[in-house]
């Protein structure tokens, strides 16, 4: 299994609002191990850029405590898998719970 995640980070944790995020932490994953991890600044925030930036990055998977529909459809689209409702904590435990899948996506917490 090899992918590259993206999580919203603010402060070395989950930043809940996907969307309005500084910084993403980009986790290169290799034989269910984390290989690469480093941090991206966002773009501005401008409707619909971030799953084209994020993409274009070559991500395969994304990991979010909420998000709009659309920037949902748009990964669904280019075929990133998104995963919402994850817990408020670091990027790192977020994709460790993620290989091993401990860790639980609950409802998607942003509906605008």
């Amino acid at each position: 299994m090899n992918k590259l995640i993206a999580i919203p980070v603010s402060n070395g944790l989950l930043d809940a609002h996907f969307g309005h995020c500084k910084e993403f932490a980009l986790l290169e994953i290799a034989d269910g191990k984390v290989t690469n991890e480093l941090l991206l600044g966002a773009p501005p925030h401008e409707p619909d850029l971030l799953p084209r930036f994020l993409t274009s990055k070559g991500v395969t998977d994304v990991i979010a405590g909420g998000m709009g529909n659309k920037a949902i459809q748009l990964f669904k689209q280019a075929g990133v898998n998104v995963f919402v409702g994850a817990p408020q904590i670091s990027a790192g435990e977020l994709v460790e719970g993620f290989i091993n899948q401990s860790i639980q996506f609950n409802a998607n917490y942003c509906d605008h």
